[in-house]
Formats: C-alpha cells, sequence, structure tokens
C-alpha cells in the first residue's frame, strides 16, 4: 500500500499527469484533448509557453536558438518590429485525424506561437541570418561596432 493516495485518473497509476487539477471537466481542456467543443488546439498562451528560446552573445553577435521540433521553415517568419524587437512566429499544423481512430492521450501541442525579444542598443537588424536544423531554429545578430563604441561611459560629478 502507497504512503499517499493515488490522485490521478484515467487507470493508469504510472502516467506522467498524476494529478490534473484541472482535468478534463474543464471546458478549454476538453477540447486540448481531442474531446469535446473543440478543434484540438491550445491557445497562444500555452503555444508561447512552449516556444523555448536560448539567447547568448559572443564579441560578434546575439545568437537565439528556439526550439520548434515538427514545424517546416516555410511555416516559421523571423522579423524586426520597429528597428529593434525580434520577433519569431510561426504555426504547427495538427497531423490529419483518422475518424475511425480512438485517441488515448494528445499531448502534441499544435497553433500558433511567437516570441518577442527586445534588440540591445548595439544589434545590427539588417545583417541578421537563420537557420533551422533538427528543428532548433537559429537566428544570428550581429553587433554593430560602432555602436559599441560610443558606449563610452564618463563619470559625472555631484554637485
Amino acid at each position: 500500500m502507497s504512503l499517499m493516495p493515488w490522485l490521478g485518473g484515467r487507470g493508469d497509476p504510472f502516467s506522467s499527469d498524476l494529478f490534473d487539477p484541472f482535468g478534463a471537466s474543464w471546458p478549454w481542456n476538453a477540447a486540448r484533448r481531442g474531446g469535446e467543443g473543440g478543434s484540438g488546439s491550445r491557445d497562444d498562451a500555452t503555444a508561447v509557453a512552449r516556444t523555448n528560446v536560448d539567447w547568448h552573445e559572443n564579441e560578434k553577435e546575439h545568437i537565439f536558438s528556439a526550439e520548434i521540433p515538427g514545424v517546416r521553415k516555410e511555416d516559421v517568419k523571423v522579423e524586426v518590429e520597429d528597428g529593434n524587437v525580434l520577433k519569431i512566429s510561426g504555426q504547427k499544423t495538427r497531423e490529419e485525424e483518422h475518424k475511425d481512430d480512438a485517441w488515448n492521450r494528445v499531448e502534441r501541442s499544435f497553433g500558433s506561437f511567437i516570441r518577442r525579444f527586445r534588440l540591445p542598443e548595439n544589434a545590427k537588424a539588417d545583417g541578421i541570418r537563420c537557420t533551422m536544423q533538427d528543428g532548433v531554429l537559429r537566428v544570428v545578430v550581429p553587433k554593430d561596432e560602432q555602436a559599441q563604441k560610443q558606449r563610452n561611459v564618463c563619470s559625472i560629478d555631484i554637485a
């Protein structure tokens, strides 16, 4: 006998979702799990939260790496808004459903995603390069050497 009560559902005590306080009884979760009331797509907030992006920099450039498995490069857009906001957006489409299939679990997310990053002053937006390989989008933003040199710090006396 277990020391803790099992709070899961669906008859599987070894399931990864043992306790789901917002289970299928919630209307927006029924659609997500492929149940009644929707096409099965998640809301934008969930899609945004599931688009993981790493941002690091070196002496010459800023590098963004976004995990977007299952998304074709034709379905991804990389844009610069207002001269200094990097926008990565796209759409992951659901595979064709077979009406006769019985779904036991739906964990993959589908729908649109969007992430925005305010670029620093030394970013050179007109030299951005992008590549996509193995479900990872890599966006390289070169640094403007002139902007780096202009960032000299001078001391100001307090009167």
